[in-house]
């Protein structure tokens, strides 16, 4: 017998096995009967293969190629829905095919499951467009505009829709939603047009989404990419966000309404690692915080890209659960104005802590780092704290800012925009922007500061940095100036607080007020 012979069946025998074992745990959802025309609703097939799979012990939910039209499934323990390439869940038009014990929840809904997955290269679609009037976008009435520079003009439309927001419908709530799970991953599948929050992650523990494309129409609200709300011990990476809402979002929320059953979330957010991203947004590329009675801390952001955006990166205390332990490095983030109710007012950064919650101690931001980051804005970056609760230890490390005009100033240029806060005065109000507007700080430091400014016209644009109420400020190695259109404006700024150190050359300082 040849050497080659011999190799050849030594070779068969080794794969026989395995080949048996992976066809063995295979359930392909053709086989329990689903349909892959796109007109056969396939929910109760595709349940009875995730059921089978389950019951013996799990394996692998296939989807072959095809449109296979869905109401809510449920995934269980050890349970991977793997989607080849050409598959596609599509949603159903009819809300009510997305009840579970009396109530509207999503697409996929995963609860008290451990080692369940969602794989494969095809598609996951929640044919958003379905659950929103597409003639009709979402307009800031007169009370909500009312503390603008603009009034009721704040963020008019000339003509058309402009940027959205569009009014939504009666819709099901997260299209994908993993509560109280262990063990979850979410590999390389493209999730599109969410009709609500796309991919939730609720009270989970060990999480990776890893080369997960979320490509949602940019006009739809509420549609966030990623939420991790209460989660534990997440990895993150590699992932292409484009919604309409916030892209990626972490909150400690000791509860969620939109959980069947109020389920009431005990986990802290901590151990969070996000990379190598590419988002876009409405609102905010990542969000922190929010609504939050559970604390947020022990995260790092590196290597992503944020782009045409209305906010780059938001921090927000709101409720007694505070945000801690950051790092946002290597960063690139463009930001604009938009019309439309988006929270956001096109800027790079945007940190706050202003209450939400009556009769709570207000949480504090603290102890949080931006580092090697590259920003182009049409407004400044914010340190909004309050004498309830001051923002601590921020630092910000070769940040390099441009501001740009923009299109839309005379509608919505020159204000602040902390949505949600308790005050509605608040809320959005005329505001000057400086390059770097921080008060109520503690500790607050900037090294290798770079800001340069575009040919902005509107008075509203004042100072290169402006502190104030502050304790413990430095900066170190700034180069810029006030804006061109402002002469009365000052470099730096400076006013109410102890304790300032301004190091290297600077074309105009002014203090005032300082101890």
């Amino acid at each position: 017998m040849s050497i080659t012979l011999r190799c050849a069946m030594v070779l068969s025998f080794l794969l026989l096995p395995f080949k048996g074992l992976s066809q063995a745990t295979l359930y392909r959802i053709s086989d329990f009967g689903a349909v892959g025309d796109g007109f056969t609703m396939n929910t109760a097939a595709i349940q009875r293969t995730v059921d089978e799979c389950s019951r013996k012990g799990g394996g692998t939910v296939v989807v072959p190629p095809g449109i296979f039209l869905t109401g809510t499934i449920q995934l269980k323990t050890n349970v991977d829905l793997h989607l080849e390439s050409g598959a596609r869940l599509k949603g159903s038009a009819k809300v009510q095919d997305y009840a579970l014990n009396g109530r509207i929840v999503g697409m996929l809904f995963t609860q008290d499951a451990r080692n369940v997955s969602i794989t494969g290269t095809g598609t996951i679609d929640g044919n958003g467009d379905f659950y929103v009037d597409v003639q009709k976008a979402k307009r800031i009435d007169s009370t909500g505009s009312a503390f603008t520079r603009q009034g009721t003009r704040f963020r008019e439309v000339v003509k058309g829709l402009g940027d959205g927001p569009l009014v939504p419908k009666e819709r099901p709530f997260q299209m994908i939603i993993f509560s109280d799970c262990r063990d979850v991953t979410v590999r390389d599948v493209l999730i599109t047009e969410s009709p609500f929050w796309t991919l939730h992650f609720a009270d989970c523990d060990g999480v990776i989404v890893s080369g997960v494309r979320i490509w949602c129409n940019l006009m739809v609200p509420n549609n966030d990419g990623v939420d991790f709300t209460s989660c534990s011990n997440v990895m993150m990476s590699d992932c292409d966000i484009r919604t309409g809402d916030d892209a990626i979002v972490v909150t400690g929320y000791s509860h969620h309404w939109d959980l069947p059953g109020f389920k009431h979330l005990s986990r802290v957010s901590e151990n969070i690692t996000v990379s190598n991203c590419t988002l876009v947004s409405r609102s905010s590329g990542i969000r922190i915080g929010g609504f939050d009675q559970n604390a947020m801390r022990n995260c790092v952001f590196n290597n992503i890209t944020i782009t045409n955006s209305n906010r780059g990166i938001g921090i927000f205390a709101r409720d007694k659960g505070s945000i801690e332990n950051m790092i946002f490095s290597n960063i690139v983030i463009d930001t604009r104005l938009h019309t439309g109710d988006w929270w956001g007012n096109g800027e790079p950064i945007h940190l706050s802590a202003v209450r939400l919650t009556k009769d709570v101690r207000l949480g504090q931001i603290r102890n949080v780092k931006f580092q090697n980051v590259i920003a182009r804005g049409e407004a400044g970056i914010i340190v909004y704290g309050t004498g309830e609760s001051l923002i601590e230890n921020v630092s910000f490390d070769n940040v390099t800012l441009h501001i740009a005009d923009s299109p839309l100033n005379e509608r919505g240029g020159g204000n602040f925009d902390l949505r949600p806060v308790l005050d509605p005065k608040l809320q959005l109000f005329s505001h000057d922007i400086p390059g770097f507007y921080a008060q109520h700080v503690r500790g607050l430091h900037l090294r290798d500061f770079d800001l340069s400014w575009g040919e902005v016209k509107h008075p509203f644009f004042t100072h290169g940095i402006e502190i104030g109420d502050f304790e413990g400020v430095t900066i170190d190695n700034f180069h810029g100036d006030a804006a061109p259109c402002s002469p009365k404006a000052h470099s730096i700024y400076v006013h109410d607080g102890k304790n300032c150190d301004v190091r290297g050359d600077t074309l105009s300082v002014v203090k005032k007020g300082v101890d």
